[in-house]
């Protein structure tokens, strides 16, 4: 079996603002980890056995944040599934995001395009149209 990613992490300066964010842009749910630090959350979704989901947790990011014009130095997940890609990048811009990147064409795919959170973790979005060219 190859392995695949099944959690991830988003690290945040303002935990509260992050989840404000997450929650506006993708109606995500956030519970509050038992036995984990005052500002750490659990994240869901979605159902956990929803093909190709992963839940994840937020937490109170230790050390600087994220430098703007710097090369990325993460592990960059994708949303997938956006109805639609341009609306999506203008909500994220609306609830405090910004562009990373413009929307691309991935060819048989779909619609990528790169956002930053409210904390300056960037996030890809991706809008599934096999006609993209």
């Amino acid at each position: 079996m190859t392995p695949r990613p099944m959690h991830f992490e988003i690290h945040a300066a303002d935990t509260a603002r992050a989840r404000r964010f997450y929650e506006g842009l993708f109606g995500w749910t956030f519970e509050q980890w038992p036995g984990g630090a005052q500002e750490d959350w659990l994240i869901g979704t979605g159902p956990i056995d929803q093909a190709g989901g992963v839940n994840g947790g937020l937490l109170k990011r230790i050390g600087a944040e994220p430098l703007e014009g710097q090369p990325v130095n993460a592990f960059i997940c994708t949303v997938g599934s956006v109805d639609d890609v341009d609306a999506t990048v203008h909500k994220a811009v609306s609830l405090g995001g910004s562009v990373a990147s413009p929307k691309m064409p991935i060819p048989g795919i779909g619609w990528l395009a790169y956002v930053k959170d409210t904390e300056g973790n960037i996030l890809g979005v991706l809008q599934n149209d096999p006609a993209a060219k």
